[in-house]
């Protein structure tokens, strides 16, 4: 009797109330995951990507939304410098140039005023790109620090750290900071002279060991280089021979940058420190004693608003500058950008501009290094161009450029792409652009990008095969 009681209860443990007890606590984990999901600020097309797998597909989607489902942290938030310090001096009373609506909504949601005192040169190829990088490292006299999403083991990736020890060995601060999956494999030995020489590596966020939850997905994507705290360099260019070199690439991608001097620099090396101090767990004090107490100086006349956006910051203030743009547009909103996912705000605000007669101008890749996104942006271009928008695909190769300019009298650059990861997920940094003499200058820009576009065919049958690439893509492209 006592043999049969075991040998039932033997049976029934593994077989049975275990695997009732692991799907009832699968059924809660999932239940709870969708609650925190339906209460986070996110786009309804990500909420819409992350419910369907945890519910269809929870053995995948639950451990999933547990690695990379996070965007915002509180405990990030509140365990990094302010992105928003106040610098004595450099926030003028705003001039008839700046668009105020663009500018109080920004600040509104998290990012700083405006500030005058500026000058910008703008960087419209890989070889201007390298040689001003190059000419920074060498320079510099007193410090260095570089942030990139992707460093890679070529020429360009070698020269540059060779130039960063070579400086670093003359008792130069060089700090170089890379994101632990876009520069997975180059955060070892390649960047060990740096190390050698007496300079600092940082890597951001490590999946493994796991930082936090959601480290896997928070990534940083910012682009800057501050020499000396005064004099930054920020744009879409990682540091790889795609991006720039010291002589011409034929397979080079189209990007675009800027150098900035004055009161905008000092914030971006802020910005800098907060991530590199949160990143490597430095004591900020020890950064901050660095920084000379006359270093806030007018270098010109352009004035400009840091926007750094990202789970280190409490809202959106790069997508809420952008929606700001595009309603704020009386004549013109022209976009560049890699890849074109907008959510639904943006997406029918473009619509409603383009009916409403504006000169509405989307230019993409004609063939992107994504095909997923390129299946994915069918749709909206779709809806645009029947909205009377002008989409124009770039057939000079890859075009990784991000800019944003409405009514030549406010631009956008710096690193974020025109998707969802960029403007709800990513650490992101960009610059909105109100003196005219400036935002003509990336409208020039952009005018040379549109010499090399076409106007996409119109293809009235869309086959089995092709709609649902795009259907899926459409649904997945919030995930990646």
């Amino acid at each position: 009797m006592m043999d049969h009681v075991r040998d039932t209860w033997m049976h029934f443990l593994p077989g049975g109330f275990l695997a009732h007890l692991s799907t009832i606590a699968g059924f809660l984990l999932a239940f709870f995951l969708v609650a925190r999901l339906v209460g986070e600020r996110r786009a309804p097309a990500n909420t819409f990507a992350w419910l369907l797998v945890i519910v269809l597909i929870p053995w995948l989607g639950v451990p999933l939304y547990l690695l990379i489902g996070g965007r915002k942290l509180r405990r990030l938030v509140a365990g990094k410098q302010i992105l928003c310090p106040v610098l004595p001096g450099a926030h003028p009373e705003a001039s008839d140039e700046i668009c105020l609506p663009v500018a109080n909504t920004v600040v509104g949601a998290g990012a700083c005023a405006p500030m005058g005192g500026n000058h910008v040169h703008f960087l419209a190829t890989g070889e201007e790109d390298f040689a001003q990088l190059e000419a920074g490292i060498q320079g510099a006299r007193h410090s260095i620090h570089i942030t990139t999403f992707i460093l890679t083991r070529d020429d360009t990736g070698r020269r540059i750290v060779n130039l960063l020890a070579s400086r670093a060995k003359e008792g130069i601060k060089v700090r170089l900071l890379l994101d632990a999956i876009g520069s997975l494999w180059t955060r070892g030995k390649f960047v060990d002279p740096i190390r050698r020489a007496g300079g600092e590596v940082g890597r951001f966020m490590p999946v493994v060991p796991f930082s936090s939850r959601g480290s896997a997905n928070l990534r940083n994507h910012r682009k800057m280089a501050i020499f000396d705290h005064q004099i930054a360099m920020i744009g879409g260019r990682n540091i790889a021979k795609e991006y720039m070199g010291p002589t011409p690439y034929e397979k080079r991608w189209r990007d675009f940058g800027a150098v900035i001097e004055g009161p905008g620099a000092v914030l971006l090396n802020e910005i800098f420190i907060a991530d590199w101090c949160f990143a490597t767990r430095q004591p900020i004090e020890k950064l901050n004693a660095e920084i000379p107490p006359n270093v806030i100086q007018s270098r010109g006349n352009c004035e400009l608003q840091v926007v750094a956006s990202g789970p280190d910051v409490p809202g959106d203030p790069l997508y809420e500058g952008i929606v700001s743009m595009i309603q704020e547009a009386e004549k013109s909103i022209w976009i560049v950008t890699p890849y074109f996912i907008p959510d639904d705000v943006l997406l029918r605000s473009l619509i409603v501009k383009a009916r409403a007669g504006r000169d509405v101008t989307i230019i993409v890749p004609a063939k992107s290094n994504h095909p997923v996104t390129d299946y994915a942006r069918r749709y909206y271009v779709r809806e645009l161009r029947k909205a009377g928008a002008r989409i124009l695909l770039f057939d000079g190769g890859m075009l990784h450029a991000k800019a944003v300019v409405i009514d030549d009298r406010v631009g956008l650059m710096g690193s974020p792409n025109f998707d969802l990861r960029s403007l709800f997920v990513n650490f992101e940094i960009g610059v909105l652009i109100y003196s005219r003499p400036e935002v003509l200058g990336i409208r020039s820009w952009i005018e040379q990008l549109m010499a090399v576009c076409r106007e996409p065919q119109i293809d009235p049958s869309r086959h089995f095969a092709g709609s649902l690439a795009e259907d899926i893509s459409r649904l997945l492209a919030p995930l990646l």
